[in-house]
């Protein structure tokens, strides 16, 4: 079924370390996509934005768009590369409609929408009207031959058929009636997707907008100081019969097994990792709590009560996933662990070692990561007599030099009939090849996205 999308903003003024944070909040409590707002024009050779949303990438699991001010295929191509799934192109004039074209031919029109400012849109209309009625545009606002709709689909229409543009986000006071019209005249006439960016925070104010509107989207603008638990706001456009995407449990409370107590155990799993954290059981109402709110909401066998895992501690167990055993008596959990599961401060529940058998409990898959770490440390923090800071003081040619050489190695190694050989080459290249991402800015999760796109 089709839904919403409820879109979270993050702002370009955010620093850093704000915006990893903000990325994880609006990921973890609920928000379908993020939005990143560049309020500065994108500049030639202007890097921060784009490491900003390679932060926001890296952080948030779900799907990220930019807003941004362009001037070539290049900044465009950036921007993909940096994980966007979409970009919203302001227009200056026609100055970057060649590069628009280019990247919607490279990357499909869906990838790349005109942001329509509707407030700009309005006052040139208001002007153009009443310099055609030979007027004075200050005397006889709004008059004119064509309404605001109609002026706007003239833009977007060329932009769509003519531009290369694949979808509209339209800006302005949506509180204004002719502003939703305008939203659905869009659509209705280019049948293309129509995101619409709100100045509202309020879940009344928002589900009024969205019963007027047949956007796919909403932009809620929101702010540092002033943060959506989309979990929250989704409850409530559920209720007013709005369809958004919430969780839904695939099989009814009343057919699990229960415990003699009336309670199903949940075995509480981190969801990246798969480190076991947690043994803790759910009532009906605890387990409707937990699919409503998004956060693992558990029984309390010794205070009797319910209790939502983090409203204490501030440690919230965001919900990614809850799968049903055979049996149907055992729920595993799969969740983002915010700091320590265990009320002890440890992360997880399970550190008491009674019997070990020495084995290798290397996860081959983690190694990569491992050994990407160090390398990143490394960079981070100098060690005297470290080849890895040998090659990052030696700079890029350097690092390029040694990948090429350990390349050719792989190649005559190839050769050898024993493969012995090659495990080594191909172990060097790819030590040189992590040194490579790591001053470059490239990370594992960057290339598993993109080699996942491509299968």
């Amino acid at each position: 079924m089709d839904y919403i999308k409820l879109i979270a903003q993050i702002s370009s003024d955010d620093d850093k370390e704000q915006v990893q944070e903000t990325a994880r909040y609006y990921d973890n409590s609920g928000a379908d996509e993020l939005y990143y707002y560049d309020g500065q024009s994108f500049k030639e050779g202007k890097e921060e934005d784009i490491k900003t949303m390679q932060t926001i990438c890296r952080s948030a699991d779900i799907p990220f768009n930019v807003c941004a001010k362009v001037k070539r295929f290049e900044d465009i191509k950036k921007m993909i590369y940096a994980g966007a799934k979409r970009v919203f192109v302001k227009t200056e004039g026609q100055e970057n409609l060649d590069a628009v074209k280019e990247a919607s031919e490279r990357f499909g029109a869906d990838r790349i929408y005109l942001y329509l400012e509707m407030d700009a849109l309005a006052a040139a209309s208001a002007k153009e009207n009443a310099a055609e009625a030979g007027a004075d545009p200050a005397e006889q606002p709004g008059n004119g031959t064509l309404s605001l709709p109609e002026r706007c689909l003239l833009r977007a229409r060329k932009a769509v058929e003519e531009e290369g543009f694949g979808g509209i986000v339209l800006a302005g006071d949506f509180m204004e009636n002719v502003y939703v019209q305008t939203a659905d005249f869009l659509k209705v006439k280019l049948n293309v997707p129509v995101f619409i960016i709100a100045e509202t925070g309020d879940e009344a104010a928002a589900a009024d907008l969205l019963k007027m509107s047949m956007a796919e989207g909403m932009i809620f603008a929101c702010t540092s100081e002033k943060r959506l638990d989309f979990m929250a706001v989704k409850q409530y456009l559920k209720a007013q019969k709005l369809p958004v995407n919430t969780f839904e449990s695939a099989i009814s409370f009343e057919d699990f097994k229960l415990n003699s107590d009336g309670m199903i155990p949940v075995i509480t799993q981190d969801y990246k990792t798969g480190e076991v954290l947690m043994l803790a059981y759910m009532t009906k109402e605890s387990f409707e709590k937990t699919i409503a709110t998004g956060k693992m909401t558990y029984f309390s066998r010794s205070r009797q009560e319910l209790w939502t895992k983090g409203d204490t501690s501030g440690h919230y167990q965001y919900v990614k996933s809850l799968t049903l055993d055979c049996d149907n008596d055992t729920i595993l959990a799969k969740v983002a662990q915010i700091g320590a599961a265990c009320h002890t401060g440890s992360r997880t529940c399970f550190f008491k070692e009674l019997v070990r058998k020495e084995y290798d409990d290397r996860n081959p898959l983690a190694v990569f990561e491992d050994v990407f770490a160090t390398i990143l440390d490394r960079k981070e923090h100098p060690k005297e007599g470290s080849y890895t800071n040998y090659l990052f003081d030696k700079g890029i040619d350097k690092i390029l030099k040694k990948v090429g050489e350990e390349a050719t190695e792989i190649v005559i190694a190839s050769k050898n009939p024993d493969a012995e050989e090659l495990k080594y080459e191909i172990c060097d290249f790819l030590y040189h090849m992590m040194v490579l991402m790591a001053d470059r800015g490239v990370t594992w999760k960057e290339i598993t996205d993109e080699l996942a796109q491509r299968h």
